[in-house]
């Protein structure tokens, strides 16, 4: 998507709404955003709200436009993936209570 943050690289690591809705405004900009999530249940908000995919729409709508990859930050291999998206990374944006991350 072509916007006035093309070029731009935004790694989120984000959960329900606030820190999703950020980063939904940056992709919609045309930021490349990529969304990280932890394994299992990732992101709650998948799963708020009454849906028949079995993906709430709110999810589908916060993190429109974004690319996602989940990552285990007790792997050692997933911990360096993070650090070299982060390298590359113009944006981090994260919403976890302090020592969450």
């Amino acid at each position: 998507m072509s916007g006035p943050l093309e070029g731009y690289r935004v790694v989120e690591l984000t959960s329900t709404v606030s820190g999703p809705f950020a980063g939904m405004m940056l992709s919609d900009q045309g930021a490349d955003v990529i969304k990280v999530e932890p394994p299992g249940i990732g992101d709650l908000a998948r799963f708020m709200g009454t849906t028949r995919s079995g993906m709430a729409a709110m999810f589908s709508v916060l993190n429109r436009n974004k690319r996602s990859v989940v990552l285990d930050f007790k792997e050692n291999k997933d911990f360096e993936i993070l650090k070299s998206l982060l390298e590359t990374a113009d944006v981090l944006i994260e919403n976890y209570r302090p020592g969450g991350v």
